[in-house]
């Protein structure tokens, strides 16, 4: 797919239209181009509204009349075939117009709910995205800190793990390379270590083998970090070896 056709992909991907693969590739398009970046956005927002728009509540009392309006009416009798075929057929032929409204309209309702679904999908990774540059930017000055200190270490199984840690401001940082995966859906954890206990400092995000992220608490009393790998979710107490320890 050329950027040409890349494009033109503006409102499918704004309804949430593309494939995987396309909507993948779609993605990657919009980190470098700012005014499909701002098609996308304004298409999200106008087909939200437009959703919004014909949204009716019916009446709460509307259940209660239809089933109390069911005795009053009669059922009509059956018809002969032979007296129904042409009526029928000039009935369908009239009936065209309406089941094209109608079409229209499952499609539209279709569409409204596709771009509701893609507005809040693009606000959960507008919502993401902020977080990740607020992480960024404490990290930065994390790393600017005049008392920051820097520890690094290889992790049994694989990859490698910095732990960077200011006291002054309160903050540390894990910034970790080449994680392999691990089995049975585990995780990697951290913990402070404190007077021979291991508190919780937080998760590493499954399925990243390379990042950052800010340890949860800050390092004053620590005397180190340990990585574990724990269930999905953490623990509340270390479940298994460590597979590595840092000095703070």
């Amino acid at each position: 797919m050329n950027t040409v056709d890349l494009h033109t992909l503006t409102g499918a991907y704004a309804l949430g239209a593309l494939s995987e693969q396309e909507a993948a590739e779609f993605g990657r398009h919009l980190a470098q181009c700012e005014a499909c970046t701002r098609e996308v956005r304004e298409l999200q927002e106008t087909a939200a509204r437009l959703a919004l728009a014909v949204a009716e509540v019916p009446p709460a009392d509307l259940r209660t009349r239809v089933m109390a309006a069911l005795p009053e009416i009669r059922q009509l009798p059956p018809i002969p075939r032979e007296a129904t075929v042409l009526p029928m057929r000039r009935r369908a032929r009239n009936r065209l117009p309406y089941l094209a409204a109608a079409a229209c309209l499952v499609v539209a309702a279709v569409a409204g709910g596709l771009a509701v679904k893609a507005r809040q999908d693009a606000d959960a990774q507008r919502e993401r995205s902020v977080r990740a540059e607020q992480q960024a930017a404490v990290v930065s000055a994390l790393m600017a800190a005049p008392d920051a200190t820097f520890h690094t270490t290889a992790l049994k199984g694989g990859g490698s793990g910095t732990v960077v840690a200011s006291k002054r401001m309160g903050r540390a940082a894990f910034l970790y390379r080449g994680l392999p995966s691990l089995p049975e859906r585990r995780v990697y954890e951290l913990w402070y270590s404190r007077d021979g206990s291991m508190v919780p400092a937080g998760l590493v995000e499954p399925g990243r083998s390379s990042g950052t992220m800010l340890l949860t608490g800050g390092p004053q009393g620590a005397d180190g970090v340990g990585v574990t790998a724990e269930p999905p979710g953490g623990s509340s107490t270390p479940t298994s070896p460590p597979l590595g320890l840092l000095r703070v």
